[in-house]
């Protein structure tokens, strides 16, 4: 676990909070001492519900048009 002293929390706060937004867990010191803990919080999961409604709302896809995206990235014969 990476460690961060209060020096520095104070004065790359946003720094360090963009570091534990995106997964990592700090501790952080002061005088070398440990004294606290950032870790990021569960993310929350959408509600079923929510899930459907966004389901509705997505554009229908053209199975040859993609097929065609598809093969213009994507060699076709592998």
């Amino acid at each position: 676990m990476e460690k961060v002293s209060v020096r520095e929390l104070r004065n790359h706060g946003g720094e360090v909070l963009a570091r534990v937004a995106r997964g990592e867990t700090l501790t952080v010191t002061s005088d070398g001492t440990q004294v606290a803990e950032l870790r990021p919080l569960p993310r929350l999961s959408a509600s079923t519900r929510r899930l459907i409604e966004r389901r509705k709302n997505l554009p229908l896809v053209d199975p040859a048009a993609l097929r065609a995206d598809l093969d213009e990235l994507i060699d076709p014969s592998l």
